[in-house]
């Protein structure tokens, strides 16, 4: 596809989110709210359920794309208004398509102003992906190094392929994607995600950040 033709879908896509982030919804996303609104969208679930998962996919995504606050508290809605399986598949595929446009957005619109905004962190993640390729990029999804949004828009930055950034994105946060929505199971007795990701948790997900590194130390071996 042309380039400029790209650049134009991003740009629609961007104006699109900043509009609809601008209506000032994001105050909705809480725990607190959540479950006020869990018994609602349970039986409009009930009446429309293609329509529910579209709805929750499509605001999902948006709110990544954009970073708006309280994507923590959308995935612990996701395993209370749909389980365990269809939540880690709604957001599986809304935060890595959410991220994906991040990404492109850095990448075709303003990548001269994130390489100056994120000068340091680029230099650091540019030298890492140089390095060792798509395992970084695992790593930083399992590790929370940085934020969310600032790898979105920093990988934009290198070489790394579209596809590749978003499927390797994807397997990546597969795992706090299952523990977060696993979470809202529970969601009755939540009262906080302080909770939820423990410092025994974060050990295990560095574990797993190092397991490529370690894979690729022995085959080097």
């Amino acid at each position: 596809m042309n380039k400029t033709y790209i650049k134009w879908l991003v740009g629609i896509v961007f104006i699109l989110t900043i509009s609809i982030s601008i209506t000032n919804y994001s105050h909705l996303l809480t725990l607190e709210q959540i479950k006020l609104q869990n018994q609602h969208f349970q039986i409009y679930k009930l009446q429309n359920p293609f329509v529910a998962e579209i709805i929750f996919l499509v605001v999902y995504i948006l709110s990544t794309a954009i970073s708006l606050p309280g994507a923590s508290v959308l995935t612990i809605a996701a395993g209370a208004f749909f389980g365990l399986f269809w939540g880690v598949v709604l957001v599986s595929i809304g935060s890595t398509t959410g991220a994906t446009l991040s990404f492109l957005i850095s990448r075709y619109l303003f990548q001269d102003w994130f390489r100056s905004k994120f000068i340091s962190i680029f230099k650091k993640i540019d030298e890492g992906f140089n390095k060792d390729g798509n395992s970084y990029l695992f790593s930083l999804r399992l590790i929370p190094l940085f934020p969310f949004f600032v790898v979105n828009a920093v990988m934009g930055l290198t070489q790394i392929k579209v596809r590749n950034f978003f499927f390797v994105s994807q397997i990546g946060m597969l795992p706090g994607t299952i523990v977060f929505v696993w979470a809202g199971l529970e969601l009755s007795k939540l009262t906080s995600l302080s909770g939820i990701l423990n410092a025994r948790l974060l050990f295990v997900f560095s574990l797993l950040g190092l397991f490529p590194y370690i894979i690729k130390k022995i085959i080097s071996f």
